[in-house]
């Protein structure tokens, strides 16, 4: 045995148990982090072509959402 309570030639023990969720968590923030600059692109895209319309001197630059009607 070595001096920290180890076998010489055998790996550490690892705990599986808490690898696996810790790469869950990993993985839950990778996702996250994806989804915000996705959204955040969109956001910037669209906020782009309004000034872009804005500049050139236009009016009523911004889409008009009219709900569908019910029959």
């Amino acid at each position: 045995m070595t001096a920290d309570g180890e076998r010489p030639g055998q790996p550490p023990p690892e705990d599986e148990g808490n690898r696996n969720v810790e790469n869950a968590v990993l993985l839950g923030f990778l996702a996250v982090l994806v989804g915000a600059g996705v959204w955040l692109l969109s956001t910037m895209a669209d906020v782009r072509k309004v000034q872009d319309c804005a500049a050139q001197g236009r009016r009523n630059c911004v889409e008009i959402e009219v709900p569908d009607r019910a029959r």
